[in-house]
Parts: structure tokens; sequence; C-alpha cells
């Protein structure tokens, strides 16, 4: 259940797998929002055989490396270029655009079916849809981001620990460093700043006023955020910013029965570092060739789905370890404390760190990679 790109992956890969498959979708049209923009080496190796990834690349931007500036000064330079991957970068596209490269194969989903509940039963997951309608099926994966979350997990049996930070976005045209992510960090918080195709960057600011909710007054505080910064040309581009706020939850299971939950239903990271999609695609593409054996078999493979749960359960902790750090370290400091920050951050920069720093952005401490 759920239609957005982890939704959508999972069910192009037990399609190719000749598995029936049913995708519902709560939604009445294509949702058009873009906060998932970078798609990780893992992702990209694990898609590689169903031609996937070679869609992805056809219109993505690829981010070879990423810099770390303070008070306008350079502190030094993740190169995801010299790690050795298969893809030694990370593929920077909007996420419509990755919707549609994952969804080659996958069924047209039903669109507008809001679920009321899923239950196990002994005839199976029983779904029960808004108008009254029931389904049942063997295996049901739910996928449906946080909102669906309430469907799984008993209320309050999921920690969910909200963070105090806002953030305001934009996407504007900035044709400069195609292949260049920047972080810039100074006392009233973090501007980041990443490539996107068409000449285009997306900014992302911490949010220094977010009491107030006025359109106007978010889109001169994101164009302050970067005036302050010397992105004169971004933010006279600026017409209107969309804010945002960040939590953390990681569930830690997966399954009961033939019942899942994966994405962010599972396990929701701050999108600074932009991780979570990629965990959620993680998840479908290593879970599917299991629930296709499933099928086939008409036995559950119980315990290759133990350590499926076991890996992805471990990499959600550490993906959400690594979001909680970019976090904290972009909020706004005091003078003393920014000093001290700015040269953590320029000593973590030096070799061998900007080496692991890489490694751990690009997912590589995740348990599937």
């Amino acid at each position: 259940m759920g239609a957005g790109p982890v939704g959508t992956l999972l069910a192009a890969e037990l399609t190719r797998a000749h598995v029936e498959v049913a995708l519902l979708e709560r939604r009445a049209q294509p949702g058009d929002g873009t906060r998932a923009i970078g798609v990780h080496a893992p992702v990209l190796a694990a898609l590689e055989a169903s031609g996937t990834t070679e869609r992805l690349l056809a219109s993505a931007v690829r981010v070879s490396r990423g810099e770390a500036r303070s008070d306008g000064r350079p502190l030094g330079t993740v190169r995801f270029d010299r790690l050795h991957r298969r893809f030694p970068f990370v593929a920077a596209l909007p996420q419509a655009a990755t919707e549609t490269a994952l969804a080659v194969d996958a069924p047209e989903p039903r669109r507008g079916a809001t679920v009321r509940s899923v239950a196990p039963g002994a005839d199976g997951i029983r779904v029960r849809l808004g108008d009254d309608e029931a389904l049942t099926a063997p295996i049901v994966v739910v996928a449906g981001g946080w909102r669906a979350r309430e469907l799984v997990y008993r209320p309050g049996g999921l920690r969910v620990r909200p963070y105090a930070d806002r953030y305001l976005m934009a996407d504007v045209a900035a044709g400069r460093d195609a292949d260049l992510a920047v972080v810039n960090i100074d006392r009233s918080g973090v501007l980041e700043s990443f490539p996107l195709p068409g000449g285009r960057r997306r900014f992302v600011a911490w949010d220094v006023s977010p009491g107030d909710t006025a359109d106007d007054a978010r889109t001169e505080r994101l164009r302050a955020a970067l005036t302050s910064r010397g992105e004169h040309v971004a933010a006279a581009e600026i017409t209107s910013a969309t804010p945002f706020a960040v939590r953390r939850a990681v569930a830690p299971s997966l399954r009961r029965g033939g019942l899942f939950a994966i994405g962010d239903t599972a396990h929701e990271v701050s999108p600074i570092g932009g991780q979570g999609m990629n965990l959620g695609l993680m998840d479908a593409v290593t879970l599917a060739p299991l629930l296709a054996r499933w099928v086939r078999t008409g036995e559950p493979p119980d315990v290759e789905l133990a350590r499926w749960e076991q890996r992805r359960v471990a990499s959600a902790r550490i993906a959400a370890a690594i979001a909680s750090l970019n976090t904290s370290l972009g909020r706004p400091l005091g003078p003393r404390a920014h000093r001290v920050r700015r040269i953590g951050l320029r000593l973590a920069l030096l070799p061998p760190g900007a080496r692991l720093l890489a490694h751990a952005y690009a997912m590589g401490f995740d348990r599937d990679a």
C-alpha cells in the first residue's frame, strides 16, 4: 500500500518477478512534492539489473563532491568520486522523475483508496477501505509514509521524536558547480545547496523565525539566509519558500506474519543528509526477492526474512544517528560555540576523516550496501 517511491519500487520489483500485485494509494493524483532529490550509490547498484538505474541517470545530475563552508570560508571537501563504488556519486533529480523511473513495470495504482485498518486474520491479512470494502491477501506491505504508521503500530507503540528545528527550502535557477553540493554553516544555522537538473539548485535553510508563518515572511527569511552567505543571484530568484519540520522514529520490528512495514512507515529520519527515501528503497529492493520466493513456493522464508528485518532495522538506526548529528550541527550557536564547531568541522574534514564522512553520507554503513 502506498504509491510513493518505496511502494512503487516494491510493486515493480514484484511484478518483474511475476507476482500479482495490487497497489493502493490514498492520493487521488500523483504528488508533486519533491523533498527527496538524491539517490545514493547502494540504491543505484541494487537497481542496476532491472534497468532502473539507467533510467534514473538519464536525467540526473551526478554530484561527485560536497564542500563545507563557514563564514564565507571553505572548511573542507567530501569526495564521493574517490569512493570505491560502482557509482561514486549521488544522483540528484526531482522526486517526480525518480518515481517515473521506478514505476516502469509497476501496476497502475488504485487511487483514492483510503485504508481504514489492516489486521492479520486466519485467512490472511484483511485490509478495510473507507467505503467498507474489505480485501484479503496473504501478504500486505504498508509503504504509505508516516501517515500510515498507525495501521501497523499501536498508538504510542513506536517512539516518535519531533525536533524543534524548522527549515525553509526552494528550488531556483542557479547554473553553476553542477557536481557540487554545499553545506554552509554560520552562527545563524545551516544553509544547504544541492544541484538539480536544468541548471537549478535546491536551497535549504534553518528557519530563524518559524513562528511567523506568513508566506511573504518565509520567503523573505529564505532570501535573507542566502544573501548573508553571498548567494545574491539565487536569492533574487526565490518567489516562495516551503517550510518543513523533522522527526525521528525507528521501529524495532518490520514484520508480523504476512504484514510488513517499510520506508517512512517504519523509520523516519531527518531529510538533512538525504537518506530517508534511500532507506525505504533499500527496504523494498531487498524485500522483493524474499516475497517472490514466498509466493512461488507457498512457504515463508522465515530465516531469511528475520535476517532482512535485522539488517534493515540496524541500517535505519545508523541513518537516524547520522541524520541527528547533521541536524544538531546545523543549529544556530553563540560566538564561542560556533568557533568550536568550525574548528571541529575543519579537523573532521582532514584525511582520513573526509573519506569516512563521504562513506557515511553515501550510505556506506547501510547493512545491505
